[in-house]
Order: C-alpha cells, then structure tokens, then sequence
C-alpha cells in the first residue's frame, strides 16, 4: 500500500475505514485517468458478493480470474465454482 500513488488528500482520508480508503483511492485514481493504479488499490480492497457477481455478468468470469481481486465474498456467497455456473 505505501508504494501505491495516493489520489486522496489527508482531509479526505480522515476517518475512512482501511476498505473505504481502497475503494476511495481507486476510484479517485480512474477519475484521474491512472488505471493500473485504480485497480491496485481495488485489489486491497473487499468487494461485496453481490459486485463480484454483477462484474462477472458484465466482463465475463476470465476477467474476475484474472482481475486478482479478492473473491472469497463470491465464494462465501455463491459456492466455489460460482464463476463456472449460471447465477
């Protein structure tokens, strides 16, 4: 995480919980046109089954393997092989 370009200022980062601050970075980083930065700070952060699985719907389950995302949440939710069913 310290290696990681911080898009937040310190007033904006008061009070974020660590996956609020992920999700914070990343999306300041997309906004201002670094990608590889916006999803390495979304990697460190912890997704709700229910995005993984509406990423999976709109990108296909390749890119989810791929993406190095955390999918434990999906894979609480949804069973193991959930990306190689129909859910």
């Amino acid at each position: 995480m310290e290696n990681l370009k911080s898009y937040l200022s310190e007033e904006e980062k008061k009070g974020l919980t660590p996956n609020l601050r992920y999700l914070s970075e990343s999306g300041a980083a997309g906004e201002a046109g670094d990608e590889e930065t916006a999803w390495a700070w979304l990697r460190l952060a912890t997704l709700p089954a229910y995005a993984l699985l509406s990423f999976k719907h709109r990108r296909g389950a390749e890119v989810v393997r791929q993406s190095g995302l955390n999918l434990s949440p999906a894979e609480a939710a949804y069973g193991k092989d959930w990306l190689e069913r129909e859910i």
